[in-house]
């Protein structure tokens, strides 16, 4: 290297190291926005447009790792556009399918800027955690009317944030909610009174949500968070101090819901929602009757009946993931759909366990992703941003896994050769 390309490396590395920060920021400022949606399109929209404009003409790269997810989100959507093709009256159905491709985009962009550097997870979920925290003290607020106004961040005396719908914004909750977990049962024990206060406020914006999805979700996300973690520590002493911790985390979480109940109002509504199966769930015409004849009728209807043509044939949406794929994004959509959903799962479940820098990252999307699927059998999450960056972030780190597992066997020969040498010089 002459000395003339040693200078000019040396003055771009700075500038490659700023770059680089800012980028980070932007993202982390964007995954902030994805918190607050009122409307579509959202500011989130509108920011990551422009981020993801940006680093695309720097150059970001689509590696063949995450090459499939890439592929198979653009087929769902290309079904989506199919779909157009049925309806008489296209209204706003062209704009539904745009957020869609969209959000498509978001997780491949998240894939692919984890996979160049893992350090831009803890960012993410950082930025995930503050804005979920400011969003949840929304819903909280307005839920007791605190201020002139507050009632903006309610619907149907139910909390819902800066979001339009109750069903949203409890499940967004949940994945930061987990990430406080992991690290009040892991950090340091000075920052976990601050994370244990972050998480009750969570957890009550959840439980004010008033939305069953999203309790389950809560419930479920915790309990195989410390499952997978009890099978990944070895430690006896570790082991004992998640197991403390966690019985104290329930208990104190069991204290404030019998403090919340309290409430008349609070309790009125909790034992009207707790109820397994409500009655817009097994009336004629309600969920689960929908369920039967949209699944009957897509049988015959391979294009689908186009993005939400469902609603105004019945008295509410589709309320199923499944069915909703098959409805707005026809069969290619759905098959598409379903296969990168097993494969997001697959891809978790085969890393979930390796002592890696982002393996905690890995295992709190890859709950949220299967609880999301779990959840999607009685809601649509097709537009939640929350979950394509849970999608991002699992196709992400099995990049990161299978570049780790590629330089490792590169390393392999030269370090053979090396003690060959060593062994031949004595």
């Amino acid at each position: 290297m002459s000395a003339v390309e040693a200078t000019h490396l040396r003055v771009a590395q700075p500038q490659r190291a700023t770059l680089r920060l800012i980028g980070s920021a932007m993202v982390a400022f964007g995954v902030f926005l994805s918190g607050f949606v009122i409307d579509e399109p959202a500011p989130y929209e509108l920011w990551m447009a422009a981020l993801l404009g940006i680093w695309f003409i720097l150059g970001l790269r689509i590696s063949r790792f995450t090459a499939p997810l890439l592929a198979l989100l653009l087929a769902f959507n290309v079904g989506g556009m199919l779909s157009l093709t049925q309806m008489k009256d296209l209204g706003t159905a062209p704009m539904y399918v745009a957020v869609s491709t969209f959000l498509a985009l978001t997780a491949i962009f998240y894939a692919a800027i984890i996979e160049e550097s893992h350090r831009r997870l803890p960012l993410i979920f950082d930025a995930w955690a503050f804005a979920a925290v400011i969003t949840s003290l929304l819903g909280i607020l307005g839920y007791f009317h605190a201020f002139p106004g507050a009632e903006v961040f309610t619907l149907y005396d139910r909390a819902k944030g800066a979001f339009q719908d109750p069903n949203v914004f409890g499940p967004f909750l949940v994945p930061p909610s987990i990430y406080l977990v992991h690290g009040i049962l892991v950090g340091n024990f000075r920052a976990a009174p601050i994370k244990a206060f972050a998480l009750l406020i969570l957890a009550l914006g959840v439980f004010l949500s008033f939305s069953r999805a999203a309790w389950g979700l809560f419930l479920l996300g915790i309990i195989l968070l410390i499952f997978c973690m009890l099978l990944k520590e070895r430690s006896g002493a570790f082991r004992l101090r998640i197991l403390i911790l966690s019985l104290a985390a329930v208990m104190l979480l069991a204290a404030s819901l019998v403090v919340a109940l309290q409430f008349p109002k609070i309790s009125a509504l909790f034992s009207a929602r707790a109820q397994l199966v409500q009655q817009y769930d097994g009336e004629h015409l309600g969920r689960f009757d929908r369920h039967r004849i949209g699944f009957t009728m897509m049988m015959e209807r391979p294009l689908g009946i186009g993005p939400l043509v469902f609603g105004t044939m019945f008295p509410e949406d589709e309320h199923n993931i499944w069915l909703k794929s098959l409805t707005s994004y026809g069969w290619l959509g759905f098959v598409s759909y379903i296969t990168m959903l097993c494969w997001t799962i697959y891809l978790g479940f085969r890393n979930l366990l390796k002592d890696r820098p982002w393996q905690p990252y890995l295992m709190i999307a890859w709950i949220g992703v299967l609880g999301h699927a779990a959840i999607g059998n009685v809601i649509d999450i097709d537009h939640w941003r929350h979950v394509y960056l849970l999608f991002g972030v699992v196709w992400g780190c099995a990049a990161l896994e299978q570049r780790h597992i590629r330089n490792h066997a590169a390393q392999v020969p030269h370090i053979g050769l090396a003690n060959e040498h060593r062994r031949a010089s004595l």
